[in-house]
């Protein structure tokens, strides 16, 4: 296996401020598309990049774990030079976040994590085998998508998800990604992470609510702030692209 290989990105903007952008579990970095219209590109640079078994990187064989992904970033940002970056991660991306803040504090000016998947084992309950049959049960990914932003899309949104979603991940990268969020606890290492770190949350968002970020990444992070966004779920990139642009750049310009 080789581990020292780049992960796949595209580039978007040119300005001082670096950025390095990852997605959630269900697919790649296209879901951040509906944003790409509205970045500040004298302001910043982006990097949005596809994590190992996914898009443009499917290639790439991995452990798909928090650390594995965190150090692929690092690789990542050493071959374009960039020394300190921002981050932004969606969901399982979110968890991402808080190991590089806790591991590689001063490569970061700052984090954000949208939608984003605490640090801790997470209690699925009852509702885990929707999860852990989803790389065997197609129509489970799309259930994921509606519970997630509150049933309140069309199908045609859902059944999209799902396309992408197997056009885009492999089944043993899907498979590992989701014990990555659901199952592995570094809580205690976040415990007063002093990187500032942006948490922002979907109103309708029941995967990832905003009372369970209140009461853990909040409560860990030093300079942690929460952004409740209106009128979306779990997927604000693609649900309120303007809005969200505008919350991550504000936040991103303050820590330049």
């Amino acid at each position: 296996m080789n581990t020292s290989m780049v992960l796949s990105h595209e580039i978007q903007g040119h300005g001082a401020e670096k950025v390095i952008v990852m997605g959630g579990w269900l697919g790649d970095r296209s879901v951040f598309q509906p944003m790409h219209p509205w970045l500040d590109r004298a302001t910043f640079t982006y990097c949005f990049v596809d994590p190992r078994g996914y898009g443009e990187s499917r290639h790439l064989e991995g452990q798909h774990t928090n650390a594995e992904v965190a150090r692929d970033v690092i690789t990542l940002a050493d071959s374009l030079g960039w020394q300190q970056f921002h981050y932004i991660g969606h969901s399982m991306m979110g968890k991402v976040a808080q190991y590089l803040c806790a591991h590689f504090s001063e490569r970061l000016k700052s984090a954000v994590g949208i939608s984003p998947v605490p640090a801790m084992k997470i209690d699925l309950g009852e509702g885990r085998p929707l999860f852990a049959n989803a790389w065997e049960v197609p129509a489970n990914r799309g259930m994921i998508c509606r519970v997630t932003t509150g049933n309140r899309h069309t199908s045609i949104w859902e059944q999209h998800m799902i396309d992408e979603s197997l056009r885009t991940t492999t089944v043993a990268a899907y498979r590992d990604y989701f014990h990555m969020w659901a199952d592995e606890d570094f809580a205690l290492e976040v415990q007063g992470c002093n990187v500032p770190f942006l948490a922002v949350t979907g109103e309708h968002d029941a995967g990832v609510p905003t009372e369970f970020v209140q009461a853990t990444i909040l409560q860990w992070f030093k300079q942690a702030e929460l952004q409740v966004m209106s009128n979306a779920g779990h997927y604000p990139m693609m649900e309120i692209p303007i809005q969200l642009v505008t919350v991550c750049e504000s936040f991103m310009k303050r820590f330049a």
